[in-house]
């Protein structure tokens, strides 16, 4: 995989009361593998804020961590049969977040990754909803780009 890279993110949040919430970001990151893991870093920028926020995702078997560090802050921990706590730090305040990752599977090509996570969301000790995220890495230079996530069937 080359440096530049393609990343798309979708996601599909089931709430335990209320519909479906989808998400969906297409941005170009940056890419690189060290000791086994492998790296993806991108910028995001908020509405209403003039600051990013720096991401970087870090891909290992049974194991993907996000790390975002500017107008929020968080270091996520998505490990397979595990629960994680952490403080999720927005402009507004802090969430106290459980996140418990049923199945995390990583699918990788010389030019293409594909990741799909599936987990269970917790705000302060309680079931917020059951959570999926499918991402694709692809080479800039790999051609015929795909998007995830068509959550409107």
């Amino acid at each position: 995989m080359t440096k530049d890279v393609i990343l798309s993110i979708s996601g599909l949040q089931s709430p335990v009361e209320g519909e479906a919430e989808p998400l969906e970001v297409i941005t170009r990151g940056d890419y690189y593998q060290k000791n086994d893991k492998h790296y993806i870093l991108y910028d995001e920028v908020m509405e209403g804020f003039a600051d990013v926020t720096k991401n970087t995702i870090k891909l290992q078997p049974d194991c993907l961590e996000i790390t975002k560090k500017g107008v929020s802050n968080v270091h996520m921990v998505f490990e397979k049969n595990k629960k994680n706590l952490t403080y999720y730090n927005t402009p507004f305040g802090s969430l106290l977040i459980g996140i418990e990752a049923k199945d995390i599977q990583i699918r990788e090509q010389e030019q293409n990754m594909d990741v799909e996570v599936d987990y269970a969301l917790e705000v302060n000790y309680e079931h917020l909803a059951n959570c999926n995220i499918h991402m694709n890495i692809k080479s800039v230079d790999a051609g015929d780009f795909h998007i995830y996530g068509n959550y409107s069937e």
